[in-house]
Formats: structure tokens, C-alpha cells, sequence
């Protein structure tokens, strides 16, 4: 993937809240099995981990936007094609001129949201987390929560062969799942209910739908500050990246690989084969209608 080098970086869409330590409270989320199994739940799902369990006490004040690296030094998209959190601000305002024009071609009205970056542990208006749950969106203050160190996972242990474009589709999932949230759908996925059938899985595989119609248009998504488009290229390469990071995070694929044992009964998100089918039906035909995974 490929930035326009000469393009203003607006960060305004990232919250740097990395190295901020958050003071009392306790990790209630372990490392070892315990740390993956937590991560195998609330990878990349569409609610916060106060829906999955997984919360601490809350602190006060942790939320606050912040000045830190990403606005220090994500100044263009330069600096976006040579350093990891600067591209993953580059993704954030993609992913936002993307939907916002979507939106308004569909007569609708897109509110932005927010990616937090954190450290180790973080507060949200769904709960207080630490980075085993894995990136996460929080319908209740509409905003993304990443830990930079979960692509390191994502590769290390999640077999993923990572990539630029591998986080790229992390993020643009999360930005689904906000898609879903102005649309209402994400509600679908309340009922708490797992299964390969489940509207869990399907409210994650539209939120995979939804990365790929973003992958295919951004290339040809105006930035609203210089009327051309900030993501310049995507190779088959980048798809390539992407769709190996689908696969790893298949409901199939992580069991298989810490459990011993495959369970579609349990399953949250779905199977490595459905993630990589409807990513690969949003880039293929850039058409969010065609990311109903409920009918």
C-alpha cells in the first residue's frame, strides 16, 4: 500500500494515548492460555469488553484526548509509508473520507469516530481492558481501541505472516463495526448467541465485507483536505495480506491451533474460509449492499 507522500496527515481521528499510565485498578485478563483465550474472545468483535466479561474498574478521566507521538509526528503521508502508527492513522482517515462520501451518496449522514491507541490498558465507556482482548469498538462513546503491539500477535501468536495491509484490514473491520452501529445492525449481534449460524458471526463477516468495499475504493476516495486520494495504490500483495490475517483470526483456525479441536457451536466470528469469502466479496464488488451476511 501506498500513501501520497505529499499529503497533510490529519490525525485529528487518533487519540495517542500510548505510555499514559493508568494508575489502581487491576489486569483481569492473565497471559499465557488464559491471555489467548480472552483474545480469542474479544478479537476484533463488535462490542466492548464490558459485553464480554472481561472488565476491570474503571478510571476516571483515561479517555481524555491527548496530544502524543501520532501528532508529533504523523505530518504526511510520508511519514504514514515508512512508520507503523502513522499508517495506521492514514487507515483511520481513509476509512472516515470512505464512509463519510458513502453515507452522503446514500442520502445518509455518517458521524465520525475515534481510534484510541493504547498501552497495556485502557478505559471505555464499555468497560476497562487490557491489550489481550485485542483491538475492540465501543458502540457506547463510538470509538476504535487498538493496542499497536497486537499486530506483533497477530503474526507471533496467531500465525498471520503480517503486513502493512493485514492492519490495515483490522482497522477498516473496526470502522465496519462502526458502519453497523450508525446503520443499527450491530444490534443484531446482542442476542448473545455463538454458533456458526449465529448473528455474532454474521454481524463479524459484514464488518469483514465492509473492510474489503473500503479496500477497493480508497484508491479512488477523495481526502477531504486535498481532493485526491491518500491511499495511492493497493497491490495483490496488500489483498494477499489482508486475507491471511482473516484467515488466522477464523474461528476454526485459532481453536485448531490452542484448543486441539474445532467447535462451530462456540463460534463467534466464523471460519477462515467465510472471513477471506466476504472480504473478498466487499473488494470485489465495492458495494456495501452486498454485504448482507443476515439474509
Amino acid at each position: 500500500m501506498q500513501f501520497d507522500d505529499d499529503a497533510r496527515l490529519d490525525t485529528s481521528g487518533v487519540k495517542d494515548l500510548r505510555g499514559r499510565r493508568i494508575p489502581g485498578g487491576r489486569a483481569t485478563v492473565g497471559g499465557g492460555i488464559a491471555g489467548i483465550l480472552a483474545l480469542v474472545i474479544g478479537l476484533l468483535f463488535g462490542v466492548g469488553p464490558d459485553q464480554l466479561g472481561l472488565t476491570g474498574e474503571p478510571e476516571p478521566g483515561a479517555g481524555a484526548a491527548t496530544v502524543g507521538e501520532v501528532q508529533r509526528s504523523c505530518l504526511t503521508g510520508r511519514d504514514a509509508n515508512t512508520r507503523e502508527d502513522c499508517r495506521t492513522a492514514a487507515v483511520v482517515r481513509s476509512a472516515q473520507d470512505f464512509w463519510g462520501q458513502e453515507f452522503a451518496r446514500r442520502s445518509g449522514r455518517y458521524s465520525p469516530a475515534s481510534t484510541v491507541l493504547f498501552t497495556g490498558r485502557v478505559d471505555s465507556a464499555c468497560g476497562s481492558a487490557t491489550a489481550a482482548v485485542g483491538p475492540f469498538y465501543c458502540p457506547a462513546d463510538r470509538q476504535v481501541y487498538l493496542d499497536m503491539d497486537f499486530f506483533d500477535d497477530l503474526r507471533t501468536r496467531l500465525g498471520a505472516t503480517g503486513g502493512p495491509f493485514a492492519q490495515a484490514y483490522v482497522v477498516a473491520h473496526e470502522y465496519g463495526h462502526h458502519v453497523q452501529n450508525l446503520t443499527g445492525t450491530l444490534r443484531r449481534a446482542e442476542d448473545g448467541r455463538q454458533g456458526a449460524g449465529s448473528n455474532a458471526v454474521r454481524t463479524e463477516l459484514q464488518a469483514d465485507c465492509y473492510a474489503g468495499v473500503w479496500a477497493r475504493n480508497a484508491v479512488r476516495t477523495p481526502d477531504s483536505a486535498t481532493g485526491r486520494p491518500l491511499l495511492r495504490a493497493v497491490t495483490g500483495q496488500d489483498i494477499a495480506e489482508a486475507l491471511d490475517a482473516a484467515a488466522a483470526v477464523g474461528d476454526d483456525r485459532i481453536q485448531a491451533r490452542y484448543e486441539g479441536r474445532v467447535n462451530p457451536e462456540s463460534w463467534t466470528h466464523g471460519s477462515a474460509r467465510e472471513r477471506q469469502q466476504w472480504f473478498s466479496e466487499g473488494y470485489r464488488t465495492g458495494d456495501m449492499a452486498r454485504c448482507d451476511t443476515f439474509r
